[in-house]
């Protein structure tokens, strides 16, 4: 049961108090090995600040004399929640500068909050049945976002948080795995502890709270406990109480927990001359496994428009739609849709689905020139930042689709100038600017591509970086060393900012053609002279793809220096096996047999075997040897961990999105695992559901 845990072994504890808003002590205990006494105070001070968060913004406060959390090595999951008593993976409660990265230092802050948020939604009010599981989940990711967004950066927060949807959730609703946010069926409850029922679902949490705004949403959580503390409910008795509330009909609204799949909206837009402007939406969702025909969803839509210059034309606007700030709210609950409004003294630049307000794919014409206008100058930090992403995936699709060699591949010179200007700017969020900088993954690029040679995609996408590398260079090295700050560490906003940019832009410079030897050498002393790790894993996950001298020595000063560390020798074997290096494959193969890694540790297996599939080249090298790789593994890891041997054959399911030769070679792969003796159910519902050609 999540209601109940028992933890016994040689542990020592950390120990601090956190005084509610009524005026109870509660006493916090966080308990590890004694080999990691001391790394527990940012998991301390994270732990008190939800519990101060959650009185303040849900009124919520914690209900017993005692909060307990244990950190351990060996664990599947994250955490769980188990009330009075939340067991962690020590990689999410373990930190200091020297072994956490910025991104550790966040992940902690996150994970904890949702794991204490949970004492409300899902302890006190739990799920009826596991079909409801986004019920608790859904909700508490919802939780721990706004948190999270409240703690640090807004934007950049909801920008990481629609990097995942858009990586991992849409590619789910897009393959044989895709299930509604309240699945309908499961033969093992394990493989649903998915992207749809946790970050669609907070997804959809969060279009609630869109259309019925802070105050209603705020009421709406009261009423719901109010109804059912205490009870085991449903995700409509969580929408009722939304829609009691609110007042507001949200019958359609649900269709959101019952239908699979990503809506594509279609976006056209006319303009009069004369100051009369109308928007057309049409929506169409994809057929998804034992679901041909989709109803239309009920889809927030945050608009903007911008003038000429790129300032927001929203506030003067007489309309019949509720205005949020400088976006206008449209409801888009029909199949199509026209908006039309009138009083504008010029045609519009729309800023569509501000925020991401929903979890959909829009598609209209692109216009360069609008889309740089928006990179500059658009007042919703996230669309800034996503025609910036924008911008680089149709750059890079375009030329992976065009029939030319690699040596006449050409950018356009527009583009480039765009990416200076971030530079140029000052934002005044160094994060927002590397992330606006820095360029799709390939794994998410071949998304929006049919038949994938992956090969292809990483000569391109390595071709437009090192473009821009050579193109940027005065620039990129300037913001280096102004962002370069040898101060104490801090985890500030603006310093995590801070060394973002300034790795990012290291990046570019170490991934040039030929990078020159004063590069080189700012690159060794940023890892010699760091004094965090963020600083020093920003040089190896860039040399880790080039074939130098200097690769093998850093590798091997951070092994002989981290060797004793767990959680640090997992980032030593990622970065390893995400390299794009020649040798890469062969390099993993030995690293199953390092004294530091073990098969039985679900971390291990994560960063090393999990990392190698994410290497989307080498994961997916045209001999195949990549899928046998994975296959062999899986093998022995079905007899160990069942649930981590399903989550590593998710790969193998995409299948279908590969040119021919490694579809077959991929459905080979799966065919061989169908084959195995007293297959686990976990890995046999994953495989066999992977292998429908339909």
């Amino acid at each position: 049961s999540y209601l109940f845990a028992l933890v016994g072994g040689d542990l020592v504890a950390e120990q601090d108090v956190f005084t509610t808003r009524s005026g109870r002590q509660v006493d916090l205990f966080i308990y590890t090995e004694p080999r990691n006494q001391g790394t527990c105070g940012h998991a301390m001070k994270s732990l008190k600040k939800s519990m101060k968060w959650d009185e303040e913004v849900f009124g919520l406060e914690y209900d017993l004399d005692r909060f307990m959390i244990v950190a351990v090595d060996d664990f599947n999951m994250g955490a769980m929640e188990n009330k009075g008593l939340n067991i962690f993976n020590s990689k999410y409660v373990l930190a200091s500068p020297e072994t956490a990265t910025d991104q550790d230092y966040l992940n902690i802050e996150g994970v904890i909050a949702h794991e204490y948020f949970h004492n409300w939604t899902g302890n006190r009010v739990t799920c009826r049945d596991w079909f409801q599981l986004s019920l608790k989940e859904g909700l508490t990711v919802f939780r721990d976002q706004e948190f999270s967004a409240d703690m640090n950066s807004r934007a950049v927060q909801r920008i990481k948080d629609v990097r995942v949807l858009r990586q991992y959730q849409f590619r789910e609703d897009e393959g044989p795995m895709a299930h509604p946010v309240r699945p309908d069926t499961y033969m093992e409850i394990n493989n649903f502890y998915t992207v749809t029922v946790y970050n669609k679902g907070a997804e959809v949490v969060r279009m609630i709270h869109t259309l019925i705004g802070d105050e209603y949403f705020r009421k709406g959580m009261d009423l719901y406990f109010e109804r059912h503390d205490g009870q085991a409910v449903t995700c409509d008795d969580f929408v009722a109480a939304m829609a009691d509330a609110s007042g507001r009909d949200l019958t359609q609204f649900k269709r959101w927990y019952s239908q699979a799949g990503t809506p594509v909206v279609q976006m056209s837009q006319s303009w009069s001359g004369s100051g009369e402007f109308t928007l057309t939406l049409r929506q169409h969702t994809p057929e998804t496994p034992g679901q041909v025909e989709k109803r239309p969803f009920h889809i927030p839509v945050l608009v903007g428009f911008l003038d000429p210059q790129g300032s927001d034309m929203v506030e003067a606007l007489d309309t019949e739609f509720e205005k949020r700030e400088n976006s206008l709210l449209l409801e888009l609950t029909e199949n199509e849709q026209s908006f039309k409004f009138s009083g504008l003294h010029s045609r519009p630049v729309v800023s569509h689905l501000r925020s991401f307000s929903a979890p959909v794919k829009i598609k209209y014409e692109r216009n360069l020139q609008n889309t740089t206008l928006q990179m500059a100058s658009d007042s919703d930090l996230f669309n800034r930042w996503d025609a910036s992403f924008s911008l680089s995936q149709s750059i890079i699709t375009d030329l992976v689709d065009q029939d030319v060699t690699e040596d006449k591949l050409v950018i356009d010179a527009a583009y480039v100038e765009a990416a200076k200007s971030l530079l140029r700017s000052d934002a005044g969020d160094d994060a927002l600017t590397a992330l606006a900088l820095q360029l799709p993954e390939e794994a998410y690029l071949a998304l929006s591509l049919d038949n994938v040679d992956p090969d292809r995609l990483h000569h391109v996408r390595t071709f437009v970086k090192q473009e821009l590398s050579a193109q940027l260079k005065e620039e990129l090295h300037r913001v280096y060393e102004l962002k370069t700050d040898m101060r104490d560490y801090s985890i500030s906003p603006e310093a995590i900012g801070a060394r973002s940019l300034k790795n990012t832009c290291l990046d570019y410079l170490l991934s040039a053609r030929q990078a020159d030897e004063r590069i080189f050498a700012m690159a060794e002393n940023q890892y010699y002279q760091a004094t965090n790790m963020t600083d020093q894993i920003g040089v190896l996950t860039v040399i880790t793809h080039l074939n130098t001298a200097l690769r093998d020595e850093l590798f091997s000063h951070f092994e002989n220096k981290w060797r004793e560390q767990p959680l640090v020798m997992d980032k030593w074997f990622s970065m390893q096996a995400l390299s794009s290096a020649e040798d890469t494959f062969d390099r993993v193969k030995q690293l199953l047999d390092h004294p530091s890694f073990s098969i039985k540790n679900p971390n291990k297996v994560r960063a090393l075997v999990g990392a190698f599939c994410q290497n989307h080249v080498h994961f997916h090298h045209l001999s195949g040897r990549g899928y046998d790789f994975l296959v062999d593994i899986i093998l022995q890891l079905d007899d160990l961990n069942p649930q981590i041997a399903a989550r590593m054959a998710n790969p193998l399911i995409s299948w279908k999105r590969y040119e021919k030769t490694r579809q077959d070679l991929m459905v080979g792969s799966l065919e061989r695992l169908r084959e195995k003796r007293d297959l686990s159910r976990d890995v046999y519902e994953i495989v066999n559901r992977g292998l429908i050609k339909s």
